[in-house]
């Protein structure tokens, strides 16, 4: 006669039962997330300009986003380029091309200087991903012109022809202007962007006449172009 008294493990139970395995999976994932993660919110060493302050851009009072030029630090993105963005985002252009090059030679030979933390400091949220359908986009600014950018946003295979992106001819003739780029500029200044108060009272007025391929463009031709890396130095220790 069988034993119906037998004890059954936590581990039988879990297999016998769906929903405990899945929420004893969804506590341990959360618990080894935060115990990997958290600490790195207390580490200055996280963030390489703490030790590299070239990395940020010392803007001065009363210059605002358009001073800026390649190679002066990290800034936020000026309303255009924001902008283009949000398009990115839309278009759903994350899901085939990463931003971030890894430390490793074959990465750095094609791509430039691996990526660095304080590079995706004012991105809420970062564009880091890993699958590559595409090419890798952190270094893409100044590579191509923006005539090379529009060509290939509307028709791809007209200058890559083995390309398998799709077309996206829409975008030259959705006008973003109208759009409440002043009320990003404040919630992503909530988030601990340093845009002021000029940068947000003037932020609608850059769209005036643009489109969502004019703002795809911008977006674009800044990544990878706002701090100067030393190929010499060291960032990370």
């Amino acid at each position: 006669m069988a034993n119906d008294n037998k004890s059954v493990s936590f581990q039988e139970k879990m297999e016998k039962n769906i929903w405990l395995l899945l929420i004893i999976l969804a506590i341990s994932l959360s618990v080894g997330g935060l115990v990997e993660i958290v600490p790195l919110f207390t580490m200055k060493n996280t963030m390489e300009h703490n030790a590299a302050p070239e990395l940020l851009w010392q803007r001065q009072p009363g210059q605002t986003l358009h001073d800026h030029k390649p190679g002066d630090g990290m800034r936020p993105y000026t309303s255009l380029e924001l902008a283009g963005r949000d398009i990115y985002l839309k278009e759903g252009c994350y899901t085939c091309h990463s931003q971030m090059v890894r430390p490793f030679r074959d990465e750095k030979e094609r791509y430039g200087h691996y990526s660095l933390a304080s590079e995706s400091m004012y991105d809420h949220p970062f564009q880091w991903g890993s699958k590559r359908t595409g090419p890798d986009f952190a270094r893409l600014g100044g590579k191509y012109s923006d005539d090379w950018h529009r060509k290939h946003l509307r028709e791809p295979r007209s200058v890559v022809p083995e390309s398998v992106m799709p077309n996206y001819p829409w975008l030259k003739d959705n006008l973003i202007e109208g759009k409440d780029m002043a009320s990003r500029f404040e919630v992503m200044r909530l988030l601990g962007v340093p845009y002021t108060d000029e940068d947000i009272a003037t932020a609608n007025a850059e769209l005036a006449g643009k489109t969502e391929e004019d703002a795809m463009v911008a977006y674009l031709q800044v990544l990878g172009t706002m701090a100067t890396l030393d190929e010499n130095k060291v960032y990370r220790q």
